[in-house]
């Protein structure tokens, strides 16, 4: 109720053209929470509001906005201002913003930036996407071994002001290698003519430029670090990541994920800001993929019609028996995606994992077979023969599917492809046809039909 009546405030603050009061109130607002309001405004109204703000303030709301609403105002600023947003974001914001605008205009804004800002955005430009060279930023402290604890307290005063965070300093030795890190609060409870080169911690945790960061994310979550240097491959430090990269990462990687697992091709946008058309281009590949691949379940039933013409009562429990093997599969593969996903499973568990899933299948199975039985033999009134088919099929589906779900994302991953990939439909499609494969072969044996 409390967001309504901001945003309320804001439309009425602009229509009455109260600016100074509206500059006041964006002003004192989390830049978070400022930039959540405007969000809610039209662009005539989110543009007018936006030139309200003071430069300074300005430049700290625009890092929050989504993408499509920080290039509607880089595009309707004049060079002169456009750079000037730019030259006062975080260098890693900057690179971000850049790599999604139009070329031309991304010439036009390095062109007018500052050449430290230029440089700077550069420097990210160059590393592939996705690694953790890409979403490092290069504003931070860096200190020499040399220094003293008062010198370095007086390099913190002068480059802070521009860091993306001062709890934790680098030390650097002449060629720039990274030798230890030390504490803001180790240097604040030192004595002031200490050296650095003392007093640092010299066992430094570091990231690599090429490393993904997907590995990245995983770093953080086991040292549980609130920022981490990355170092190219002669040890150099070129930048840190913070904390704060890694909930966006964290949360982008876990989206990619379910759209792969839903079988829908990933995109970067959100859902109400994607077209239709694109929505459309998304899903229709592997919805077209899974419909063809489908058509061999049809064919296997195709092949047994005149068995099934014998004891038609079989054809009833076809889409039981899919159903329970594709559920099946998709347990296995959600679990075992989200193992390799959290690096829980390597490949030399695959033996393990192999095991463990046959001693649960066959758990599984047997007690889905002798709930079936109960049920068959109670309520459905079928032979015995008819009865054990089922059952057996079942357990046998059941097995084979959980051993399916496990492999096919293991494997996906030893070949290269994202784990996500055989998830649900896909394992579901397989499942399906091996099913149908396992109930006529062991109708075949019980029954004696079909050859």
């Amino acid at each position: 109720m409390e967001e309504l009546n901001i945003l309320e405030e804001i439309k009425n603050l602009l229509e009455t053209k109260q600016y100074t009061k509206l500059r006041q109130l964006l002003s004192e607002l989390n830049d978070a929470d400022a930039a959540a309001y405007m969000e809610g405004l039209d662009d005539k109204e989110l543009l007018k509001a936006f030139r309200i703000l003071p430069k300074d303030v300005a430049a700290d709301i625009f890092s929050y906005f989504e993408v499509d609403h920080q290039q509607l105002i880089i595009t309707s600023l004049s060079d002169r201002d456009a750079s000037n947003i730019i030259d006062n974001l975080m260098a890693d914001d900057a690179a971000d913003l850049l790599e999604e605008m139009p070329a031309n205009i991304v010439k036009k804004l390095l062109a007018n930036a500052s050449p430290e800002t230029r440089r700077d955005i550069n420097h990210l430009l160059r590393y592939p996407e996705d690694s953790a060279g890409s979403i490092m930023t290069v504003e931070y402290v860096d200190l020499k071994e040399t220094l003293t604890v008062n010198e370095a307290i007086e390099r913190i005063k002068k480059v802070g002001i521009d860091s993306e965070t001062i709890n934790i300093c680098y030390v650097l030795d002449n060629q720039r290698r990274l030798v230890g890190t030390v504490a803001l609060r180790y240097l604040l409870l030192s004595d002031g003519d200490d050296v650095i080169g003392d007093i640092m911690h010299e066992n430094v945790i570091s990231l690599t430029t090429l490393m993904d960061q997907e590995e990245v994310a995983r770093q953080f979550q086991k040292y549980d670090f609130t920022a981490m240097p990355v170092v190219d491959n002669e040890n150099r430090l070129v930048g840190i990541i913070t904390v704060d990269d890694i909930v966006d990462i964290l949360q982008e990687e876990a989206t990619e994920d379910m759209e792969k697992m839903a079988a829908i091709v990933p995109t970067d946008k959100p859902y109400m800001k994607t077209s239709v058309f694109e929505t459309y281009k998304k899903r229709i590949p592997w919805l077209l993929l899974l419909m063809v691949s489908a058509t061999f379940t049809g064919a296997i039933i195709s092949s047994f019609e005149e068995a099934l013409s014998v004891y038609a009562a079989l054809i009833a429990y076809i889409p039981m028996l899919m159903d329970t093997g594709g559920n099946a599969g998709g347990q296995a593969s959600v679990t075992i995606i989200r193992g390799l996903s959290l690096g829980e499973i390597t490949y030399r568990d695959i033996p393990r994992v192999i095991w463990k899933e046959i001693r649960v299948a066959v758990f599984c199975g047997a007690s889905l077979a002798a709930a079936n039985f109960a049920k068959l033999m109670l309520f459905d009134r079928v032979g015995l023969l008819v009865a054990a088919t089922v059952c057996l099929t079942l357990v046998f589906a059941v097995l084979v599917a959980m051993l399916v779900g496990c492999l096919l994302p293991i494997g996906a991953k030893r070949i290269g492809f994202d784990p996500a990939v055989m998830a649900s439909p896909f394992i579901t499609t397989i499942v399906d046809a091996l099913s149908l494969l396992l109930y006529f072969r062991v109708a075949t044996l019980v029954l004696g039909i079909g050859g």
